[in-house]
């Protein structure tokens, strides 16, 4: 009796500690359970460090007061661009870039180098960090010219010494070394000329009276016969259609030769991406461009006209505007020669003249113009001198600030 008493009495008791042992467990499980979902957590890998160069380039955000990510497409371009990258203990850093002159290059906000003049460099940028740096540790590289948007596309990843193929001597210097300017593109640039000598012979001597009537110097600052045969019969002729792409041709190599940038203009880069290796492709695409102005410009004419009411005039305007355009550029690969001879030793000079050349064919195409249109029907004509404005002289200014007043 008293052992069944004290038995009934152990499971009351139990009885009424089971709530007490439940809650107990509860709240061990909700204790243990933030450590086992911490220890299962999935977390990313660092990414691996990036020791050379990338196509991702950085802006500063003035508002954030933070570098973001460029986007050719969405940002405007800039003069400062950034990339954070590694340099590897005792491995080289070599790259290789095209500057213009007074282009500047930092590593962690300090200047490691200013290019002196217009050439393309090979420059070791772990032999520029200061003895006392972390090794593999980040650092931040910027580019930058106070006047022209850098050249990223040229900047590129050289191969080190260790990467060299067998037979290669393994020397880099620290600091830059100019490449010999013109290796990469002079014999391209030969050639091309080579192609537009031949074909103004060839036409020369195939069409000697069409090649007569256009090229000759006294019918551009008198009024001879040749002018007016000129001016008379009809302007899209095999001939001139033929001129017009060596006329092409003759400025593209100079765009590219010596306005070697030019692919940074905004308009240009949205609609064309072409990187600064492929000098065929790039010649080739400014023949392109520069033609379909030539030939283009005749509709731009047709509808100036219908707009002004002088429609008359637009046939006269445009063949002395292929006339003119024609004559000046004969003398287009003279540059370019004076270019292969001298651009090592006068850069500057050249591109002087380079730019007096080409602001010399757009002002006297425009002055021939004007001059031919007073003879029809006289500029003093409020009406037609808006005209002249709206068809030659504003496209006049637009293209001298593109080609000459930007470099």
């Amino acid at each position: 009796m008293l052992c069944a008493t004290g038995h009934s009495t152990s499971t009351a008791k139990l009885v009424r500690c089971l709530p007490f042992i439940r809650n107990l467990w509860l709240l061990l499980w909700l204790a243990v359970l933030p450590l086992a979902a911490g220890a299962t957590e999935y977390r990313r890998l660092p990414p691996p460090p990036r020791t050379g160069l990338t196509a991702d380039w950085l802006i500063k955000d003035p508002a954030r007061n933070r570098l973001v990510l460029y986007l050719p497409n969405y940002h405007a371009p800039a003069h400062a661009y950034y990339q954070w990258l590694s340099v590897l203990p005792g491995r080289p850093l070599p790259i290789t870039f095209t500057a213009r002159e007074n282009l500047s290059l930092f590593l962690d906000n300090r200047l490691v180098f200013t290019a002196p003049a217009p050439d393309t460099y090979t420059l070791d940028l772990a032999a520029l960090l200061p003895p006392d740096h972390e090794p593999g540790g980040p650092h931040l590289l910027c580019v930058w010219h106070p006047d022209a948007i850098p050249n990223l596309g040229s900047f590129q990843n050289a191969l080190a010494p260790a990467d060299l193929p067998a037979g290669v001597p393994e020397t880099l210097a620290a600091g830059a070394q100019p490449r010999p300017r013109g290796h990469q593109g002079q014999n391209v640039f030969l050639g091309f000329l080579l192609l537009i000598g031949l074909g103004y012979g060839g036409l020369r001597a195939t069409y000697q009276p069409g090649f007569a009537r256009i090229y000759q110097l006294e019918g551009m600052w008198g009024q001879g016969t040749a002018e007016q045969d000129f001016l008379i019969k009809p302007t899209l002729t095999w001939l001139n259609l033929v001129l017009v792409l060596l006329f092409a041709l003759s400025f593209a190599l100079l765009l590219v030769a010596i306005h070697t940038n030019i692919e940074n203009i905004v308009i240009l880069r949205r609609l064309f991406d072409v990187a600064e290796s492929t000098i065929v492709v790039k010649v080739l695409l400014y023949t392109g461009l520069v033609a379909a102005f030539v030939l283009g410009k005749y509709l731009f004419l047709e509808l100036m006209g219908y707009i002004f009411d002088v429609a008359e005039l637009v046939t006269i305007q445009y063949r002395e505007f292929i006339r003119t355009v024609l004559f000046m550029g004969l003398f287009l690969p003279g540059v370019m020669l004076l270019y292969l001879g001298l651009n090592r030793q006068l850069p500057e000079t050249v591109l002087w003249v380079s730019n007096g050349v080409v602001s010399l064919l757009l002002i006297g195409t425009v002055w021939r113009v004007a001059r031919t249109l007073h003879r029809k029907k006289s500029l003093l004509n409020l009406h037609l001198f808006s005209y002249l404005c709206a068809t030659e002289v504003i496209p006049l200014v637009v293209l001298l600030k593109l080609i000459v007043f930007t470099y």
